[in-house]
C-alpha cells in the first residue's frame, strides 16, 4: 500500500474514476460523500454518479443508499462500476456482500490507498485487459481523462498511425468497453505516467526524437508500415521550430525555467526547452516519484515546496498548474498539469506527437514574449 500524502496530486479514487469513465459502456458510481464525487467530476469533466452518503449512512450503514443509486441506473444498457472512497472503506462495510445481487464492477481504491496513478492501474487491472492475436494494429496508451491533453493526444497519434499505414488497436483508456479484452499485440504511448502494460511496448511519442525511435520499432514489426511521410513532416516542422526559436533568441536571452507536473510531461518539457531555446532548466518539480532516472528532478508534494523552489530560483518562466501560477501571477506561465483554473479549454490540444511539440513551443515563445513586453 502507498500512502496518499500529496495534496497537489489526486488520490487513487480519482485515478480509478478517470480510468473507468474513459470507456464507453461503463457508468461510474462514486460510493462516498459529496466531496468525493464533486472533486473528480469537476476535474475529469466526465458524467459520474454518486451515492452522496451522509452522517446517518456513516452511522447506520450505506447499503440502502447504494442500492437506491444502483437501482436507479439499472436498465440503461451500460456496465456499472462502483468506486470505493475512504469513508465506506474505513467503516469496514462488506461492499461485496452488498453487491451480491448486482452485476457490477467493484474497484476498491479509496483515496488513502495511493495516488492517481495507483487508482488508475487498479481499475484497469479489474477490467482485466488482454491481447487478442487477431486484432491488428497498435494500441494507444496513456489516454487518461485526468490529463488535459489526453483528447488531443489521441487524435494526434491516430493521425500519425494513419499516415504510417498502421491500424489503431485499443485506446487505453478512451475506447469502447468491449475492446479491452481484444487489444492488439503492440502498444505505443502518449503519457508514460499512465501506462497500461498491455502488449509489447514500442515507445512513446513525446518529442520528435522519441517519435522517430518509436516509428523505427513500428516499422520493424509491421512490414506494411511506411513511416516515411511522418519522418518528412518531422523534418519540416523541426525547421519551423528552429527558425522561430532562433528569431526569439536574437532578441531575448534563453528563459530561466522551473517545471512542475507529472514526470513524463515535465521531462519532455525540459528536453524540448533545452534543445530549441538552450533554456536554463533550474528545477523539475515532479508530482509523482521521478525515481532515479535524473538528478535534476525532485518529488514535490506540497504548495510550500512549490513556493520555496520558485522563490529560490526566481525563474522567468513557470510551467505547471494553477498552484504554481498562484505563487506569482506576474511571471511567465504555461499550464502543463491539472488543475488549470480560470481557463477555458474546448479544443483538444495535444502534447504528444508532432502537433504536441509545435503547440508546446508556440506556448513557450508567446508566454516569454508577453512577459518581456
Amino acid at each position: 500500500m502507498h500512502e496518499c500524502e500529496n495534496p497537489l496530486w489526486p488520490c487513487a479514487m480519482t485515478g480509478a474514476a478517470a480510468c473507468l469513465a474513459g470507456f464507453d459502456g461503463i457508468t461510474v458510481v462514486i460510493h462516498g460523500s459529496s466531496g468525493c464525487y464533486y472533486y473528480p467530476s469537476t476535474l475529469l469533466h466526465a458524467p459520474l454518479h454518486g451515492t452522496f452518503i451522509l452522517e446517518n449512512e456513516v452511522i447506520f450503514g450505506s447499503e440502502q443508499r447504494l442500492h437506491e443509486v444502483l437501482d436507479g441506473l439499472a436498465g440503461y444498457g451500460k456496465k456499472i462500476a462502483v468506486v470505493m472512497t475512504c469513508v465506506p472503506a474505513i467503516l469496514g462495510e462488506d461492499i461485496r456482500s452488498m453487491l451480491r445481487d448486482y452485476n457490477v464492477i467493484l474497484v476498491d481504491s479509496p483515496g488513502f490507498s495511493g495516488d492517481v496513478e495507483t487508482g488508475y492501474k487498479k481499475a484497469l487491472s479489474v477490467l482485466a485487459p488482454s491481447v487478442d492475436p487477431d486484432t491488428p494494429g497498435i494500441n494507444i496508451d496513456g489516454a487518461c481523462l485526468f490529463d488535459p491533453f489526453s483528447g488531443g493526444n489521441v487524435r494526434e497519434i491516430i493521425r500519425l498511425l494513419v499516415n504510417t499505414s498502421v491500424p489503431v488497436g485499443t485506446i487505453f483508456c478512451s475506447d469502447r468497453l468491449e475492446k479491452v479484452g481484444h487489444a492488439a499485440a503492440y502498444t505505443m504511448g502518449t503519457n508514460g505516467d499512465f501506462s497500461s502494460g498491455v502488449g509489447e511496448w514500442l515507445g512513446g511519442t513525446l518529442g520528435f526524437e522519441e517519435i522517430k525511435a518509436t516509428l523505427n520499432r513500428v516499422a520493424s514489426v509491421f512490414s506494411e508500415a511506411d513511416p516515411g511521410p511522418v519522418y518528412e513532416e518531422i523534418e519540416r516542422e523541426d525547421e519551423r521550430i528552429v527558425r522561430a526559436c532562433d528569431k526569439f533568441l536574437c532578441r531575448f536571452d534563453p528563459p530561466h525555467t522551473v517545471i512542475f507536473g507529472g514526470f513524463s510531461y515535465a521531462a519532455f518539457a525540459a528536453r524540448t526547452l533545452k534543445h530549441y531555446l538552450d533554456a536554463d532548466i533550474q528545477c523539475i518539480g515532479s508530482r509523482n516519484d521521478p525515481g532515479t532516472t535524473t538528478s535534476s528532478a525532485v518529488h514535490v508534494q506540497g504548495l510550500s515546496q512549490v513556493k520555496e523552489l520558485i522563490r529560490h530560483y526566481n525563474p522567468d518562466l513557470v510551467i505547471g498548474s494553477s498552484f504554481e501560477r498562484s505563487v506569482d501571477p506576474k511571471r511567465g506561465f504555461i499550464g502543463l498539469t491539472p488543475p488549470l483554473r480560470g481557463t477555458v479549454k474546448l479544443a483538444p490540444h495535444p502534447l504528444a506527437g508532432i502537433s504536441g511539440t509545435l503547440s508546446f513551443v508556440e506556448d513557450v515563445l508567446n508566454a516569454c514574449m508577453d512577459r518581456r513586453k
